[in-house]
């Protein structure tokens, strides 16, 4: 008797050591982007042009600061975006996670309007597919329209066009998307 006793208490410490409540998983959370700025030098030299975008009270607050600027026709321009938050001091360069996570995320480049300019991607993951921090936007002739960015979290990279950078198939999450007016003129 007192053997089952003893066989009772360690099946219980057993079970309820076993069977212990795990410590609760957090979700990643995902950074807040408040400012993105994609900055295009000309690769024949000139001056850079800026376009940015600053919300820093959130959505349904102050309107968005946007800014645009116009691009030369007949021209390539070395892309580079950067985004922030700065809501936090010193701002938080949410670039490093974008690298540091390449595969989970890829900037998609889509024109409306009759905007004459191509977007190609300038680097890659560590599995060959694009992300778009980089990239080279080339104008032809003369247009106007708007060049919507989006960045998307965990795209389904493998999915038809998504390489290429066709956004209809990607899936995943949008980060951040923010359109431009744009004139090439």
């Amino acid at each position: 008797m007192l053997k089952s006793f003893y066989l009772s208490i360690s099946v219980f410490l057993l079970t309820s050591i076993g069977c212990r409540q795990e410590d609760p998983v957090i979700p990643n959370e995902e950074e807040l982007i408040t400012t993105m700025i994609y900055t295009l030098t000309p690769a024949n030299g000139g001056t850079a042009v800026t376009f940015s975008f600053k919300d820093l009270d959130g959505d349904g607050g102050a309107a968005p600061e946007i800014k645009t600027a116009k691009l030369i026709k007949n021209t390539t321009y070395t892309g580079a975006l950067l985004l922030l938050n700065e809501l936090v001091s010193p701002a938080g360069n949410i670039n490093e996670e974008i690298e540091e996570e390449g595969q989970a995320h890829q900037f998609f480049f889509q024109t409306t309007g009759n905007l004459a300019v191509t977007v190609q991607y300038d680097d890659l993951d560590t599995h060959g597919n694009p992300i778009g921090l980089r990239s080279k936007l080339i104008t032809s002739s003369a247009s106007t329209g708007k060049l919507t960015i989006t960045l998307r979290h965990e795209p389904d990279k493998s999915a038809a066009g998504v390489v290429a950078g066709n956004i209809t198939n990607a899936g995943g999450e949008t980060d951040i998307e923010i359109s431009f007016n744009v004139e090439v003129e």
